[in-house]
């Protein structure tokens, strides 16, 4: 079984406790349109760091890594199981690629990766591997640590990156904006790259992209590139299917792109 990868937005947290067009899509996705991948690698916005770091974890704690929300969003648990063999196959890849990694036990599921898990698999029961991200290395490099995976998805692992492709909190509008032109414009220029498989391109989006300064703020990079680490995971077979657009407050882009093709799909 070859599971694709994905890249899904994760939104606001309250995407946990939210019922509407997004969180229909995420339910569906995991009950009709994935086939029941053997378990979950997740690279998550909410992990940013300069080392490479995976979780160990037999069974995962929740994060609840945010601040302000409705208190019952602070009631939910996601334990999920983790996959300790899946952890040390994922560390032998990155060795056998020269990529210095970290090993972390008892740091939980932060909410990058819980809130789309839990609208995705409900049950939790899948196993799942949290990985990190490092906003400050190049796309080459995320995209390159992403292929390093490749492999996995052959073997029924889905691999996902959480993330948000138009992520700027400064300036959302009201929870009724409209779509804000310069958010769809820069999104629908990332999807001519990712449908196109442009590399070039897409590896000098800071400079190449429309409104690039408004959708990826410096304090905010780290929401876009679970994108290239997800890309990358599917780089033997180009394929980028975008699955799912609509906004919240003007400017919060949900979205999610299927990358590489599924068995059926050969």
């Amino acid at each position: 079984m070859t599971q694709p990868a994905l890249f899904i937005a994760h939104g606001s947290p309250t995407l946990a406790i939210e019922q509407n067009a997004y969180t229909s899509f995420l339910r569906q996705l995991g009950q009709a349109t994935l086939k029941p991948p053997r378990a979950v690698v997740i690279f998550s916005a909410h992990w940013d760091s300069p080392d490479q770091w995976l979780t160990t974890d037999r069974r995962h704690e929740t994060l609840h890594d945010f601040y302000g929300f409705p208190e019952e969003m602070y009631r939910i648990r996601y334990p999920a199981p983790g996959d300790p063999e899946l952890s040390e196959e994922i560390g032998s890849m990155f060795h056998a690629n020269n990529l210095h990694y970290r090993l972390s036990e008892g740091r939980g599921l932060d909410h990058g990766a819980w809130v789309v898990l839990r609208a995705i698999f409900p049950e939790g029961n899948i196993p799942v591997v949290a990985l990190s991200v490092d906003s400050k290395r190049s796309p080459e490099e995320q995209y390159a640590i992403g292929k390093m995976l490749t492999e996995l998805r052959r073997q029924n692992v889905l691999i996902i990156g959480s993330g948000g492709l138009v992520h700027n909190l400064r300036m959302i509008g009201d929870e009724d904006s409209k779509p804000f032109p310069w958010a769809v414009e820069f999104d629908d220029w990332i999807g001519e790259q990712l449908e196109g498989w442009n590399l070039r391109m897409l590896f000098d989006y800071d400079k190449k992209a429309p409104h690039v300064r408004n959708a990826i703020p410096p304090y905010g990079r780290e929401h876009f590139v679970p994108l290239l680490y997800a890309m990358g995971a599917a780089d033997d077979d180009r394929q980028a299917v975008k699955l799912f657009q609509d906004y919240r407050c003007g400017c919060l882009s949900l979205n999610c792109w299927k990358f590489g093709a599924e068995d059926e799909d050969r």
